[in-house]
């Protein structure tokens, strides 16, 4: 006999990784105020590797609507702003030879309706995603009744399949609201 555990214990990890993968595409959304967050996908060539730009300057956020780059070694100055302009970044950076600025300009009304669009179907695919967790476990839970588990064990672990399913639709639904009312507040 199969215990329901081996199906439960995969499809929560699951359900736990698409939440998380959410919070991170999420963080990537740029809401109108200063987020270094915003700066994670874009690499620079560091002596013929490709680095992120935290791992080569110091990133801080001074304001709300700015945020600084003071690069380690001059050299970098070119490399960081060539690779922000050529980013989806959509900001141009002010060089003063000590400091690279990214002024983060108020978000327009369209702008901010489309942020949303985007982080909501961002959240539909979390929801996907855990929603096919659930169903591979009930369907492995299925097989387990043919291979000899009792139908009230495979019932009561449907359940719980659907309670841990609930639980993170839940979650989600909760950090696209957070990231709807972040981008939506001017």
């Amino acid at each position: 006999m199969t215990d329901p555990k081996t199906y439960l214990g995969p499809a929560e990890e699951k359900m736990e990784m698409a939440v998380e993968f959410l919070d991170e595409s999420l963080a990537h959304i740029r809401a109108g105020k200063a987020n270094p967050k915003i700066l994670d996908g874009i690499r620079v060539n560091y002596y013929g590797s490709m680095a992120p730009i935290s791992n080569v300057a110091n990133v801080a956020v001074p304001d709300a609507r700015t945020i600084t780059i003071t690069p380690w070694e001059k050299s970098m100055f070119k490399e960081i702003e060539k690779a922000i302009i050529n980013s989806e970044l959509g900001i141009t950076p002010e060089n003063n030879g000590e400091v690279i600025r990214l002024s983060i300009p108020p978000l327009t009304e369209d702008r901010r309706k489309a942020l949303v669009k985007q982080s909501k179907a961002e959240a539909e695919q979390a929801k996907i995603s855990v929603r096919n967790a659930r169903r591979d476990a009930i369907e492995g839970l299925k097989k387990a009744i043919k291979q000899g588990m009792p139908e009230d064990v495979e019932k009561d672990a449907e359940a719980t399949a659907q309670k841990l399913h609930d639980k993170f639709l839940k979650r989600i639904d909760d950090l696209f609201a957070a990231k709807e009312k972040e981008i939506l507040t001017v």
